[in-house]
């Protein structure tokens, strides 16, 4: 039997989260999904991971985190970073940089998944070379591990392109994350890797990026500086299910995933430790 595993984007604010605590037991029931990657980078308040709530998305359903350009947002996400399997950073960070690229993490009917992330450099932090970082990281996942999930974090859909280029074949999945915009490009390539520009966020679609539009217009109209709070209108869960065939780790289907969830109350929570931060547009 296939190998399904539920890849969901950047997880923004307490909507994003709480659409994807309801949403995705649900989903997994309904798919008989394997295994879920969720990327959690914006879900504290817009910006960051708490440990909270990340144990939070763990008991969701939510077998690996991956984070992004706000990895080190929130410092209570550092001793997770030390100590956690579940949860990776882009693996182009310096050497001295808390965390790991890649794990591998055992499904719960026992098949073992590596989960990897690198972030790009167009319009990005300067950062390594991400191409040559998933280079070593292929070199360094055991052969016998052939489940294989790339969450490449980049902004240029040029860059996530030609990274889906340079792994056909060697992941099973390799989906953009960062831009909160989904993209319609999902895809089997012909090496056997499912591709997927971006797969958009899971958070309020009524919104810039899931912030307050008024808040984000203002700003673009006057060029004055306003704190981009998070919105709550019109949560969704977006993101891929891909049926994968254990034994060669090539990808047999892929299709996108946008459920709705329910609007809730409130943008931020204690979870989010008082909120924080502006947020990009």
């Amino acid at each position: 039997m296939p190998f399904t595993v539920l890849c969901i984007g950047d997880i923004v604010g307490k909507p994003g989260r709480q659409a994807a605590i309801e949403v995705l037991p649900k989903v997994a029931a309904e798919h008989n999904i394997d295994f879920i990657v969720a990327n959690a980078e914006n879900s504290a308040g817009g910006s960051g991971l708490t440990p909270a709530i990340f144990t939070r998305l763990l008991a969701a359903g939510v077998d690996v985190c991956t984070l992004g350009d706000h990895t080190y947002r929130k410092k209570e996400v550092l001793p997770l970073l030390q100590n956690s399997d579940r949860l990776v950073r882009p693996a182009n960070y310096p050497a001295a940089s808390i965390g790991r690229g890649w794990t591998v993490v055992k499904s719960r009917g026992g098949i073992s998944v590596a989960v990897l992330q690198v972030m790009g450099r167009l319009y990005m932090n300067p950062l390594d070379d991400p191409f040559q970082a998933v280079d070593r990281m292929l070199a360094e996942i055991p052969a016998d591990v052939t489940v294989r999930i790339l969450d490449f974090h980049a902004e240029a859909s040029s860059e996530k392109i030609a990274m889906g280029w340079h792994v056909d074949g060697r992941v099973s999945i390799n989906y953009g994350t960062h831009t909160h915009t989904p993209t319609a490009d999902a895809r089997v390539l012909p090496g056997g890797t499912a591709f997927v520009s971006d797969l958009g966020m899971t958070g309020a679609y009524d919104s810039v990026l899931g912030r307050r539009k008024d808040r984000v217009l203002k700003h673009l109209l006057t060029g004055m500086p306003q704190f981009f709070e998070v919105a709550t209108g019109d949560p969704r869960v977006c993101g891929i299910l891909t049926r994968i065939d254990v034994g060669s780790g090539k990808a047999l289907t892929v299709q996108r995933l946008d459920t709705r969830a329910t609007e809730q109350a409130g943008a931020y929570d204690a979870d989010d430790r008082g909120g924080a931060g502006g947020g990009e547009v």
